[in-house]
């Protein structure tokens, strides 16, 4: 009666039922100014419920406006209540393609998280919860946890050759937020975000959300190109120098050195994403841009990779200068990060349980590398070239003489297997077309293996 239809199976109250069934002919002119209402006892006898039922129904409706009522009338439609809905067009809907399950995912930045160590971490929990106050339960300083910035500090130190201060260390939800806060505070009217070419996805998007101009420096086997820098107005440089991403190189000394001197001359920081730089297999650890000169580098690096993307912390080293800003724009996106991830984190960090953790994942990814280019090497007669430095989670090949378009990436897909391609990540359409991308942390040796093989067949049927 009267159009409702109740759902006795459903979670909603019946009362609740009635009102949004009344809420929704009142709106959409079903019910105009004026009309009346049945009556509690008739509506209640029409719908099988009770009276009181019905009388929570429109005392609803009474309380957000949408009925007037007087004493010994019956209740009525408010005024100017309908709203005329748009009807947004929407495109054709193509016939349902079945997707093939993929079976070989080379995805990039993928660790192996079958290797965590679960039962260190829910030690690592339990102590967080048997510990924390009162006090960390309400809402904290968005610089983060103090134990865990001090934490982050000492294995810094330790694992990087890098002596941050403990009040330079700010805490994220990952770097991808670092990078949206850094943009916002850095973008000015009439200067540029210098980005390298190809790059990042996370940085992109940021700059171009906030629609700010980007100029692109372009990647070369030792590290970016300047020139691009030298006559145009920068707020920032953002550079992957440990690991350069996609194609894996490391920023020579010289031009790190050439940064900072333009950083301090024209008066913008650098952005220093600290990609992989946990991951390298031959030689020691690369220094980073924040050793030679801290003054003009925000350093910023991430967890996901050296223990679960869901644990969603990151840090950030920010500059005194710049502190103030950051506590403002931190404060107004999230306030804060979750407390209990962070105590946990910082007993983990703290206790070293992290470095012993990186150690064993660096052994275990090495070998997965080199099982990888063996793979490589047995099936292609033709050489492919790795790019880049022995480091990472993924490697950049690449295939002289073959071009990887959008074509060939959805044909490995129809096959089960998830390859991308360098081009993707660069702003030229004609630019490292003959380069694939191919992550490997996640993936077991037959999976790797077999996957190859795969590859090798889609290449071979590929056009001259």
């Amino acid at each position: 009666m009267w159009g409702i239809a109740l759902d006795r199976k459903c979670e909603m109250t019946l009362a609740r039922q009635i009102f949004s069934a009344f809420r929704e002919q009142i709106l959409t002119g079903k019910l105009i100014q004026g009309d009346a209402l049945p009556s509690t006892r008739e509506l209640s006898n029409d719908l099988g419920v009770s009276r009181n039922t019905v009388s929570e129904a429109y005392e609803m409706l009474w309380t957000e406006g949408f009925i007037v009522t007087q004493q010994g009338a019956p209740s009525r439609v408010a005024d100017g209540l309908m709203i005329t809905r748009k009807i947004t067009e929407t495109a054709q809907q193509s016939k349902a393609v079945k997707q093939v399950p993929i079976k070989w995912y080379f995805k990039t930045g993928q660790p192996d998280l079958s290797l965590f160590p679960k039962n260190q971490w829910r030690q690592m929990i339990r102590e967080a919860v048997d510990e924390f106050s009162v006090q960390d339960l309400t809402y904290s300083d968005p610089k983060g946890y103090a134990p865990l910035c001090e934490a982050i500090s000492k294995w810094l130190l330790r694992s990087r050759n890098m002596q941050v201060p403990v009040e330079d260390i700010f805490i994220t939800a990952g770097a991808t937020q670092a990078f949206f806060l850094l943009v916002e505070m850095l973008q000015q009217e009439g200067r540029a975000f210098a980005l390298e070419n190809p790059s990042h996805p996370a940085i992109r998007t940021a700059v171009s959300d906030f629609k700010s101009k980007i100029i692109w420096m372009t990647v070369t086997p030792n590290g970016i190109d300047t020139n691009a820098l030298k006559d145009a107005p920068i707020a920032a440089v953002y550079t992957t120098p440990s690991h350069q991403f996609p194609l894996g190189g490391i920023l020579q000394a010289s031009t790190r050195t050439e940064l900072i001197r333009l950083a301090s001359e024209r008066d913008f920081y650098i952005i220093e994403d600290d990609y992989d730089s946990e991951y390298r297999y031959r030689g020691a650890p690369i220094s980073p841009i924040y050793a030679m000169d801290s003054s003009r580098v925000i350093y910023v690096g991430t967890f996901s990779k050296t223990l679960f993307p869901a644990l969603r912390i990151g840090f950030a080293v920010i500059p005194k200068p710049l502190q103030t800003k950051w506590r403002h724009f931190k404060k107004y996106m999230d306030v804060q990060n979750p407390i209990l991830e962070q105590i946990a984190l910082s007993k983990f960090v703290s206790s070293r349980k992290i470095d012993k953790h990186i150690r064993n994942m660096r052994r275990i990814y090495a070998d997965k590398r080199q099982i990888l280019l063996n793979a490589i090497t047995a099936n292609f007669e033709d050489p492919v070239l790795p790019w880049g430095d022995a480091s990472g989670l993924h490697l950049a090949l690449q295939f002289p003489n073959h071009v990887f378009d959008k074509a060939f990436i959805e044909s490995c897909r129809a096959q089960g297997l998830f390859v991308q391609s360098v081009q993707q990540y660069s702003t030229n359409d004609l630019q490292h077309q003959d380069k694939l991308l191919l992550g490997y942390g996640h993936l077991s040796a037959t999976e790797i293996k077999e996957g190859i093989a795969v590859l090798k067949e889609i290449i071979q049927q590929m056009p001259s």
